[in-house]
């Protein structure tokens, strides 16, 4: 009976230890789960309020940093520029910035050239980085990417130097041969042959600031502004007119060509500009007793049918390292010969935002010694009445347009090129 009573209190004893072991241990769970730990410091939200809406909103790529250079906030044009990668800015000198700048509190800027990833050539990407303090434990990189601004900079200044060195050159041989028509005074055949080079250099020289003034019209002004459906054997016509005296003179033989009743949506000005450029060099480039072909085409293309003028020349033909440049401004791609012709070498940039301008493009062909085939693409002018939706400024069809509309039931050409056995031939 005393044993039983023994192991009994010592049951009892034993229950009641366990209970309150189990209570302290309960108790100190609780306390620790309040605890906050190092992890939740850095992941728990700790922008200001109203910080992250503005962020989202600015153009600028934006990456916040907590006290440990761990990344709170980044927006997605900083992951598009690489900035940050796991977690952390990957740009050292960025981050020894939002370092010096969490220790001091001061504002930094700079500007950086950074390794363009993922392109393998080595082009750099300009931006300009702004760290500022955010807060007593945070610290905001603003990063502005610099790249097309720069780009569009030393675009500008090429094309004044260049400017500048065309102007140059023919002023500076009006200059000359005025001062040697003047020791001449006495010899008639000498001041003949001065005044014959200044009305030469006189020409190059008004022709350079014409196509300066019209390269400036095609790179500012709308062409829907003023659109209206063009018939493409009229310009062909034009262009054939504008060279008919250089080929004549050379004994060039032009033919034209192709499908009739074409028509394309632009403004008349910049596309008879555009394709008497290109006819234009196509016989001053070629040799005495050569043909220049001049054909268009309806061909079909997913967003509406184009219209496709080929110029085609047997002159000396292009390498192919200067048909990557040919369509640049100034680029000349045999110097001596374009100054013989009086070209300025804005020829073929004109075309090139003629043809951007009206939603087309401007391909070439060449091979050397054999020719070669510049072809101009645009919109059709069948497309006309959803161009003019488009822009309510831009007024509706006449009915000669209408009657081109490729919806019509009417037949239509076939959208490739026919031999011409009997082309026009235009002495």
């Amino acid at each position: 009976m005393d044993v039983n009573a023994a192991v009994a209190a010592a049951a009892a004893i034993a229950g009641v230890l366990t209970g309150v072991i189990a209570m302290l241990a309960f108790r100190w769970s609780e306390r620790e789960q309040k605890r906050p730990t190092r992890t939740s410091l850095h992941t728990d939200p700790v922008l200001p309020p109203g910080v992250d809406t503005v962020l989202s909103v600015l153009r600028s790529s934006a990456v916040v940093l907590d006290e440990a250079d761990a990344v709170v906030k980044a927006s997605s044009a900083a992951y598009a520029l690489g900035l940050v990668r796991g977690g952390k800015l990957s740009v050292e000198p960025m981050l020894q910035m939002a370092r010096d700048t969490r220790r001091d509190g001061e504002i930094r800027q700079v500007e950086l050239d950074l390794p363009r990833r993922g392109t393998g050539r080595g082009e750099a990407l300009a931006v300009s980085a702004r760290v500022a303090p955010l807060g007593s434990r945070l610290v905001l990189l603003l990063v502005e990417d610099l790249t097309e601004a720069r780009r569009i900079e030393a675009v500008r200044r090429d094309f004044v130097a260049n400017v500048s060195h065309e102007l140059k050159t023919p002023v500076g041989a009006l200059s000359l041969l005025s001062e040697a028509v003047m020791d001449a005074s006495e010899d008639p055949e000498a001041v003949e042959r001065f005044a014959g080079r200044m009305q030469i250099e006189a020409t190059r020289l008004t022709n350079l600031v014409q196509e300066l003034i019209d390269l400036s019209r095609v790179q500012n002004d709308d062409p829907l502004e003023d659109a209206e459906p063009v018939r493409v054997d009229e310009l062909v016509a034009e262009a054939v007119d504008r060279c008919r005296h250089q080929a004549g003179t050379k004994q060039i033989t032009m033919a034209a060509g192709g499908a009739a009743d074409l028509r394309i949506w632009g403004n008349r000005g910049q596309l008879a500009a555009a394709l008497g450029n290109l006819v234009e060099n196509a016989v001053n480039y070629s040799p005495a007793r050569t043909r220049v072909g001049i054909a268009a085409r309806r061909v079909n293309a997913p967003g509406g049918d184009h219209i496709e003028i080929a110029v085609t020349d047997q002159g000396i033909g292009i390498s192919d390292k200067d048909k990557e440049r040919i369509f640049e401004r100034f680029y000349r791609v045999d110097p001596a010969r374009s100054r013989q012709t009086g070209g300025t070498g804005l020829g073929l940039a004109i075309v090139k935002h003629v043809a951007a301008s009206h939603g087309g493009e401007v391909t070439v062909w060449s091979s050397e010694g054999q020719g070669s085939t510049f072809t101009l693409r645009l919109p059709e002018a069948g497309a006309a009445r959803d161009r003019a939706h488009q822009h309510p400024d831009v007024d509706g069809l006449d009915d000669e347009t209408e009657e081109a509309d490729p919806s019509s039931p009417s037949p239509q050409p076939t959208a490739s090129y026919e031999p011409l056995p009997s082309p026009e031939v235009l002495p």
